[in-house]
């Protein structure tokens, strides 16, 4: 049987880009996925909050950021131990990741707590959808030993990310906390989500911001920009 020191050796000798190159997505993939339970880690999900921000300053579309967080998870390490507690990590995260459509981003954002953006999720069913995951939680059964079973709660906060306003990642963050925090204060296993502000730009108001007030003289000549008009602000 080869050791691996051996094998490395033979790689880079053959074809020292292609070693270099997989040693390099190696170290991406370490550095943007949570090595235990496989989910996008902190880092890169900020990226993604980055992503999403930038999106809805420009289009308006509504976007959901929930924060999950396992309830009584330090009791379950005590009670447990950690091999249990990390069991028990793995069981949600596979089960928050059933529960999410191809377009959501998911994340471990850190030690019990769990990050969820959905796009494209107006007002009304960013409720329902924050719901049935919960349920879904709660529904899971981790297997402990071969006679103990281990079922566990969740608790959510939630906040869209504002139209039409510019924001940053660490506010929209700061909202779904407090949401959060206001969902375990009230007993846990419950779901707590800020209300979608009303921030909708009519046509009529876009005509405002984007027409010719007190333009100089033959500005009201130039080309109208559709992008401009029918877009974003």
């Amino acid at each position: 049987m080869g050791h691996p020191e051996s094998a490395q050796q033979s790689a880079l000798a053959e074809n020292p880009v292609a070693y270099l190159q997989t040693l390099l997505d190696g170290l991406c993939d370490l550095s943007l996925q949570d090595a235990l339970t496989g989910l996008a880690n902190r880092r890169h999900f900020r990226s993604v909050l980055e992503r999403e921000l930038d999106r809805v300053s420009r289009s308006g579309e509504g976007v959901l950021l929930l924060m999950l967080d396992i309830d009584h998870f330090k009791r379950i390490n005590d009670t447990y131990g950690h091999v249990v507690g990390d069991k028990v990590l793995q069981a949600v995260a596979n089960t928050l990741a059933g529960c999410i459509r191809p377009m959501d981003s998911l994340a471990r954002y850190g030690g019990e707590e769990f990050a969820v953006v959905l796009p494209a999720c107006q007002g009304p069913f960013g409720q329902i959808v924050a719901e049935r995951i919960r349920l879904a939680v709660a529904n899971t059964v981790v297997q402990v030993d071969p006679r103990t079973e281990l079922s566990v709660t969740i608790s959510i906060g939630g906040a869209f990310a504002l139209q039409w306003v510019r924001s940053t990642p660490s506010l929209w963050l700061d909202r779904a906390d407090n949401q959060l925090y206001k969902a375990k204060s009230a007993g846990r296993n419950r779901v707590c989500i800020e209300n979608q502000p009303n921030s909708t730009v009519s046509a009529e108001e876009k005509s405002l911001l984007f027409g010719a007030l007190h333009a100089p003289s033959g500005w009201d000549q130039l080309p109208v920009n559709p992008e401009i008009s029918d877009g974003a602000y």
